[in-house]
């Protein structure tokens, strides 16, 4: 008997959760409801300019030149170290 009353006000905490999340996005009917951030896997992947020659398959003087060459390329300089992130670069080189 005691068990019903735990499983009663389970569903009644998540119900409410439910309709209050719902009454939440009532005017914004296009924002992400919690589960829809916690799912989004949004990982950054940085290559070191160091290894930027592995990403984009040339050989190592190649890149160095290409990083001279452009200094427009999007980087990003963390304690003195020149990372690349792999979308831009490929965004960038595509837009070349």
């Amino acid at each position: 008997m005691s068990y019903d009353f735990i499983w009663l006000g389970c569903c009644i905490l998540v119900a409410g959760y439910l309709i209050g999340n719902g009454l939440k996005n009532f005017g914004n009917p296009n924002a992400k409801s919690l589960l829809d951030i916690l799912n989004e896997e949004e990982e950054i992947e940085l290559v070191a300019a160091k290894e930027l020659h592995v990403f984009l398959n040339v050989p190592k003087e190649a890149t160095n030149n290409f990083i001279s060459e452009h200094p427009e390329v999007p980087f990003i300089e963390m304690n003195g170290h020149i990372f690349f992130q792999k979308q831009r670069i490929s965004e960038w080189l595509e837009r070349q």
